[in-house]
Parts: structure tokens; C-alpha cells; sequence
């Protein structure tokens, strides 16, 4: 265990200012923003369909999702924010232990009940019809929030 905490802050403020180097937030959420107004502006439709690769087992649809989790970069540091949090120097194993299985645990359930929640014809068809909406809430937001990333000080 001594071993990771000399190395956790290292390692940490790495991936830190490599994902800050890569992702200037001021632009990117403006280019969120930009997407966002342009879906709401276009007029298709979505329907439940079957995806190609529809011939997958449970387990490689499984294996698919967690691959695209865990070559996520915001959920990677999201997870290493977390677990920075909660492992604190001269803490036992069992604490790293228990905040990788717990927050797996979460992350399985979590996905696992978008995917039920949002796979079903009524959530698709209620999502149909707010999804201009939506999409143009969000462009909105992500205006706002690149504007004042672009003009803070900080």
C-alpha cells in the first residue's frame, strides 16, 4: 500500500494535466453547444430499432459496454477523483478494496438500469417528442458554460 500512495499523486497530477492539455474546456463545450443547437434543429426522428450487431450474446453486448466505460476519459478521471478521495494515506487495504468493488458495483447497477430504462418503446417514444427540447436546453447551457469558461480569469 505504501508503495501506490508514493505514487498516486504522481500519477494523478499526470493524467490531470494531460487531460487539460487535450481538453481546453472553453471551446470544447462550445462545440457541445454548437452540436447540441444543430441536432435540435434537425428534423429526425429516432424509432427503436435493432442496431447492426444485433447477433451479440448478452455477454459480448456486456463486454462492449465496458470497453467503451472504460476508454472513457472523463469517467476515468471521475473514478480517480473518486478514489482519491476516499484513500487516504496509511489506509488499509481493505479500504482500496471496498471503493473499487463498491463504486463497480454502482457503475454495473447504474448502466444496467439506463439500459432497461431506455431500451423500452414508450421511453424511446416520450424521448422522441422532447428531444428538440432537450437538445435545445442543453445547447443553451453549454453557451453559457463555454462563454464564462472563455471569459473567467482563472
Amino acid at each position: 500500500m505504501d508503495q501506490i500512495s508514493i505514487y498516486l499523486p504522481g500519477i494523478l497530477l499526470a493524467y490531470a494535466t494531460f487531460f487539460l492539455a487535450i481538453a481546453s474546456p472553453g471551446p470544447n463545450v462550445l462545440w457541445l453547444s454548437y452540436k447540441s443547437f444543430r441536432s435540435a434543429a434537425s428534423p429526425h426522428d429516432i424509432e427503436a430499432t435493432t442496431l447492426s450487431g444485433s447477433t451479440r450474446t448478452p455477454f459480448g453486448y456486456a463486454v462492449r459496454g465496458f470497453t467503451i466505460q472504460m476508454t472513457n476519459p472523463k469517467a476515468a478521471l471521475a473514478w480517480i477523483a473518486i478514489i482519491s478521495l476516499g484513500l487516504r494515506e496509511h489506509a488499509p487495504l481493505w479500504v482500496a478494496f471496498a471503493i473499487v468493488v463498491g463504486t463497480s458495483i454502482l457503475s454495473v447497477i447504474i448502466h444496467w438500469l439506463y439500459a432497461v430504462a431506455f431500451s423500452t418503446r414508450v421511453m424511446v417514444r416520450a424521448y422522441s417528442r422532447a428531444r428538440r427540447w432537450i437538445q435545445g436546453a442543453l445547447g443553451a447551457v453549454f453557451a453559457v458554460a463555454g462563454i464564462k469558461l472563455l471569459t473567467s480569469r482563472t
